[in-house]
């Protein structure tokens, strides 16, 4: 299977239960046009009509892929809402994910405010390839902590875990300045709170949950990178080579790619485009990272899912 482990798809339960809400994340709707409202984040306009599952279907052949992973994008903060807000806002995400073509599968994402480890059996039985979770949710030993039971439960499923950037409870930032520049929080925020998730899974998660899948987005800010650092400022040794981790390529090109792959072992590194939000950047590795998404997903083929292999 050539997988692609990273998009999003802005469906149309999801979008008009946004536009529903009175405060963030919500979507206005004028002139047209369909903008996005998070907080810590610039309005986003959401292209639409690029948004057709036929036309999203045929970027997925285009690419020479045979199917796509399609995540609710954590950045927006679903997750870190009251419960019930969050709820609502996944379900409508999943009502939308889970009926369209089968060149599609989806992440399952989870309440946080508070966590029920629960949901992930409810996930995995209504055809989920895995559960996703914002970074910063996973960043630090206190919110490793909370995270236990449901951690335990996903790795008791044998399923995987997708970290994503985006906010955790408590950690939701006011509305964005205009002023900054669009690359602004993807170059900082993300990539800090990427970074936060993979030094305290790999640090201390590692020990606790040693048979979990993981799947860092956008080769988790390139955090093991930090790993002579960490030695030097006296944190323990980690195991870099860490057969149950995975790094998405989003967002990054060959230079990244290929020190990262040096550095975990190029088996370790999967397809990921973060399509419709950026264009995959080439890395001459396409079909390679592609060919190591499917077998990072291999055990899902063996579970009853709505997509048939």
């Amino acid at each position: 299977m050539q997988i692609d482990v990273h998009q999003h798809f802005w469906t149309e339960p999801l979008l008009d239960c946004l536009a529903a809400r009175r405060t963030l994340p919500f979507v206005r709707r004028s002139n047209g046009l369909t903008i996005l409202h998070s907080a810590g984040e610039q309005p986003y306009l959401v292209d639409v009509e690029a948004e057709s599952a036929g036309r999203r279907a045929s970027q997925v052949e285009a690419d020479n892929l045979d199917l796509a992973l399609v995540a609710l994008s954590s950045a927006i903060g679903v997750e870190a809402l009251p419960r019930a807000q969050a709820c609502e806002l996944i379900e409508a995400h999943l009502q939308g994910a889970l009926e369209l073509p089968e060149t599609f599968a989806t992440w399952g994402p989870v309440a946080l405010d508070p966590v029920d480890p629960d949901d992930v059996d409810r996930l995995l039985a209504r055809g989920c390839v895995g559960v996703s979770l914002p970074a910063a949710a996973l960043a630090g030993p206190d919110a490793l902590a909370q995270l236990v039971p449901l951690l335990a439960r996903i790795e008791a499923r044998g399923a995987t875990l997708f970290v994503h950037p985006g906010p955790a409870p408590g950690t939701v930032r006011a509305e964005a300045s205009l002023s900054e520049p669009l690359w602004w929080r993807p170059l900082t925020d993300y990539v800090s709170q990427m970074q936060a998730a993979w030094l305290t899974f790999a640090t201390l998660g590692r020990r606790e949950h040693p048979r979990l899948r993981v799947l860092f987005a956008m080769l988790a800010g390139c955090a093991p990178l930090l790993s002579e650092r960490l030695q030097a400022r006296g944190g323990p040794e980690v195991e870099l080579r860490d057969p149950l981790s995975f790094y998405d390529t989003s967002s990054f090109g060959p230079a990244a790619v290929e020190t990262l792959a040096r550095r975990v072992g190029s088996e370790q590194l999967v397809y990921g485009s973060d399509r419709p939000v950026v264009e995959p950047t080439p890395t001459g590795r396409e079909a390679l990272l592609a060919a190591n998404s499917g077998a990072l997903l291999e055990h899902v083929w063996r579970a009853p899912r709505k997509v048939a292999v």
